[in-house]
Parts: structure tokens; sequence; C-alpha cells
């Protein structure tokens, strides 16, 4: 069963336009890891905050992800335009 995992983004001030060409640069790199199945990325009307919306095989997968862009730098380089870490959530869909 897959997982939707959730990163909900506060950003820093006038970082936007630099932050979209770090995501268009970085999105192809993270749709195309082992494992990942849809990323989709949201902004309030006001770009303070930044929703993304990811599909994973696994939680484990997703992990796997993390783990990697944090020992390439990627991770770091994100970090930069937060002003806090972002809060990850995992969610499993349920048959109702």
């Amino acid at each position: 069963m897959t997982v939707r995992v959730t990163l909900n983004c506060e950003l820093a001030p006038k970082k936007h336009t630099s932050l979209n060409e770090f995501l268009s640069k970085n999105l192809p790199n993270v749709r195309t890891f082992s494992g990942c199945l849809n990323v989709a990325v949201y902004f309030e009307e006001v770009k303070s905050h930044m929703l993304i919306e990811e599909e994973w095989q696994s939680i484990e997968h997703h992990q796997r992800y993390i783990s990697h862009i944090q020992n390439n730098g990627v991770l770091a380089q994100l970090a930069q335009f937060f002003t806090s870490p972002p809060n990850i959530r995992y969610f499993k869909k349920q048959d109702l």
C-alpha cells in the first residue's frame, strides 16, 4: 500500500524566487528516485507557507530519499529557504 507524505514548510521572507529555481532544478530528482510515485508543491497566496505533497511506495522509500539528500547536501540547501524544519507527516489511505 502506498503512503502519502506531507511536508508543511514555513518560508523565509523574500526567498520565493530563488526557492522556485531550486525546486525546478531538484524536483526531477525526487520524482525519479526509487519509490516516488508523485510530488506536488502548493504555496499559500502570500507565499509564507509551502505544502509539498508526495506519494511513495512506502515510508521506508521516503526515508531512504531523506537520507540520500542529507548525505549529498541537498537537504541543507533546501533548509535555507525555511524559518524552521518542515513538519513531515505520513498518511496511509483507509478503505472506508
